[in-house]
């Protein structure tokens, strides 16, 4: 697995940048990481010290093993390069990522490369460490998903924005994350998440969904959250504590899948490379090159969750 797919990404968590409290809080919580916001989550006048405060807060740590991203203004806005200079110049060093919202094309993140690669050279930070994550919010960004996709070396993954998206195509509902009425067969959502994620998945990328913003209804959340991690949808923005252990565990594999990969790609292993055989026989189950990469994709969701397999499976407590 590479370094954009070992990252754990399950459950991403909201923090206003603006808000101290809400940032103590955020490093206690079991997030896999969390984005410093300092786009929708914070008024206009706000915006210079949310900056100062998302710095402070990357460079006093405790963050332990969470991915560390500061979500900026999107580039319609007076903010964005602001946002990126005093960020990275002040904290570049305690940064993973930047999140880039309402990214309607490649450009954008070229954009932000450029910047990202200039403050990098001028402060003596590793060329090309910190990554984007591009946020596809209306239409005009899904149309482009191979192409933002494809726009970055730096880019590790691609994030779903609902409530723009429903805006952006006119959806006659107010309820984000709901089927919109009239709606009764299949999934209002299935192109656009469909779209993101084998964009997301030709370039190596990670697919992450967006939040579901009935924050007290966890039970219609982990439903919400479902419905992406089948497709194969790596995690899901969380806006409340009571979110994260629900994403966390809807995009963990379960333990016997997992225990189930293992075996398979450790089967296939002896078989291509000791007996020299293409295919072998698992129990009753014929395994190949494409059963290998099934299981690989089973098992490095499971390994960047920290999974162990069961002494019953053969492998290490």
């Amino acid at each position: 697995m590479g370094a954009v797919a070992s990252r754990s990404r399950r459950s991403v968590l909201a923090v206003p940048a603006s808000n101290a409290r809400f940032i103590e809080k955020a490093r206690g919580l079991e997030a896999d990481a969390f984005f410093l916001d300092l786009e929708d989550a914070v008024a206009p006048s706000e915006k210079e010290a949310a900056r100062a405060n998302a710095a402070a807060a990357l460079n006093a740590g405790g963050w332990g093993a969470k991915v560390r991203t500061v979500r900026v203004n999107d580039l319609e806005t007076p903010w964005t390069y602001r946002d990126v200079i005093e960020v990275v110049e002040a904290a570049g060093a305690e940064l993973d990522c930047l999140v880039l919202p309402k990214v309607t094309g490649p450009d954008h993140v070229r954009w932000l490369d450029t910047l990202l690669t200039q403050i990098e050279a001028a402060t003596g930070l590793e060329p090309g460490r910190i990554g984007i994550e591009a946020q596809i919010e209306d239409a005009r960004g899904a149309s482009r998903a191979d192409d933002i996709a494809a726009a970055s070396p730096r880019l590790e993954s691609l994030v779903y924005g609902p409530a723009d998206f429903m805006a952006s195509v006119n959806m006659r509902t107010l309820v984000v994350g709901e089927q919109p009425p009239g709606y009764d067969v299949g999934d209002a959502y299935h192109y656009v998440l469909m779209r993101i994620l084998l964009a997301a998945r030709a370039n190596g990328l990670q697919a992450i969904d967006g939040p579901y913003l009935q924050i007290r209804d966890v039970d219609a959340f982990r439903r919400s959250a479902g419905r992406t991690a089948a497709l194969g949808f790596d995690g899901k923005w969380v806006l409340h504590p009571s979110q994260v252990a629900a994403a966390n565990e809807v995009y963990t594999p379960g333990q016997d899948d997992y225990d189930h990969a293992e075996r398979i790609l450790e089967a296939y292993e002896h078989a291509t490379s000791v007996e020299r055989r293409g295919a072998v026989m698992l129990g009753g189950e014929m395994l190949d090159e494409a059963s290998r990469k099934m299981a690989l994709a089973v098992a490095g969701k499971g390994r960047a969750a920290g999974m162990r397999r069961t002494p019953e499976s053969g492998g290490e407590a």
